[in-house]
Parts: structure tokens; sequence; C-alpha cells
């Protein structure tokens, strides 16, 4: 199950798992595009390791690298309550 995070001013979504068994949380972004559909990437944390980029630029990555360094640990604990509704 995916919980809503963040929404930001380009209407980019940002949500998360739950926390799996080995602790991680996957993280997934997605921006609509007129020309493509959406773009997409995600994320894993804690190891930021990110898999399934589609239509972002390195500014883009940059930036959403940077939004998840700063909130991390609100998404850590969030996984666990069941969403940022839940906690």
């Amino acid at each position: 199950m995916m919980y809503p995070f963040l929404t930001l001013n380009d209407d980019t979504e940002i949500t998360h798992s739950e926390m799996k068994d080995d602790g991680r949380v996957k993280v997934y972004i997605e921006t609509p595009d007129e020309k493509d559909g959406f773009h997409n990437a995600a994320c894993w944390l804690p190891e930021y390791r990110w898999e399934d980029i589609h239509g972002y630029s390195q500014a883009e990555m940059t930036r959403f690298h940077q939004l998840l360094r700063d909130n991390a640990h609100l998404i850590i604990e969030f996984s666990w309550d069941g969403g940022v509704l839940s906690a």
C-alpha cells in the first residue's frame, strides 16, 4: 500500500510505502506531463537507491534527492504509522 506524503505546486505527488520487513521504505514520485502522460521515479530509503526513473531531468532528480534527504526521517516515521494522515 502507498500512502500520500506531499503534493508540490506543479502537481507532483510523493507517496511512500509501509515499512517493509527489511526496514526499507519505497518512495514514489509522479508528475503529470502533457506530452508523456507522467514522469516518475522511485527511491528506496534509507539507502536512497533510485530506480525506474522516467522523464525527469538531472536537475529535477537532484531537487527530489534533496527533498528526500530533508524529509526521510518523517517518511520513515510515517511508514510505521500508516501514513501522514494516521500520524
